[in-house]
């Protein structure tokens, strides 16, 4: 996989190849240095797009639904009848390539998450979990306190994935963890969509800009990420400013999130 910091390079190749490559009035040394001084204001400016990316990410709270003591409450009665709709903890076995298993754990914690709500036993979900951690084994995640909470996608994680050449795979969880969660949503709407206000629903619009924009770039770069492109691309419905709006757009859009799911967890 490559580092960001390649990903830039190879853009700015791109660049000069499509300019000719040439300064007729230099010589090779004077060409040279400046062919690096343009690739590396190239690179900043890729890398400074994809921080603000991140750094505004980082701004928006997570989903209602998956804040811990949150609004979202449910009463005895509703916790008698289990969600059919979460993940078995055994896909995790089916996950074979690193994107793969970025992909399935970051899903796995949100569903995790969503059967607490439940009060489900999630043994199973933490084994799969610690399972997929050690396969993975990216020291990025020692920058947050727990690994359960990858699905998070703090800026501190962005940055640690950045610094250890796995920036492609921080996007693969962002956007994972948000499908999931809006699949979760999409499956309970009339419940979930309480913990929402006007706020939060025009959140997930954001959000949705935010990742759709930094893969759509890395895709030139990361053939990895192109499925994940396709998939996200039916989100692109959803553009509420208001819990109404975010609701009725739910129910009408709750095919093609499931397909979106099902595309990125097959």
């Amino acid at each position: 996989m490559k580092k960001l910091s390649i990903l830039a390079v190879a853009f700015a190749a791109i660049v000069f190849a499509s300019c000719g490559g040439q300064k007729s009035g230099q010589n090779n040394e004077g060409a040279d240095s400046l062919k690096s001084f343009e690739q590396e204001q190239i690179e900043a400016s890729i890398k400074m797009h994809f921080d603000s990316l991140a750094s505004e990410l980082g701004k928006l709270k997570q989903l209602p639904i998956m804040e811990k003591n949150g609004s979202l409450k449910l009463t005895d009665e509703e916790k008698q009848v289990k969600p059919d709709y979460l993940l078995n903890p055994s896909v995790a076995e089916n996950a074979t390539t690193l994107a793969e298993k970025y992909r399935v754990i970051s899903a796995l914690q949100v569903d995790k998450e969503i059967a607490k709500l439940y009060d489900m036993n999630v043994d199973e979900y933490d084994k799969a979990i610690t399972k997929l951690a050690a396969d993975i084994n990216d020291p990025s995640f020692k920058a947050i306190d727990d690994t359960a909470d990858i699905f998070k996608t703090t800026e501190d994680l962005y940055k640690a994935m950045n610094e250890n050449g796995r920036i492609n795979y921080f996007w693969q969880i962002v956007a994972t963890s948000l499908v999931e969660q809006l699949y979760a949503t999409s499956q309970n709407t009339d419940k979930f969509i309480t913990a929402f206000n006007d706020d939060a629903a025009a959140n997930v619009t954001f959000r949705i800009i935010l990742i759709q924009d930094a893969i759509d770039r890395l895709t030139e770069y990361d053939a990895e990420l192109a499925p994940v492109a396709e998939a996200i691309k039916p989100l692109t419905v959803l553009n509420a400013t208001t819990v109404d709006e975010l609701k009725a757009q739910l129910v009408e859009a709750k095919e093609k999130i499931a397909q979106t799911r099902n595309a990125l967890l097959k």
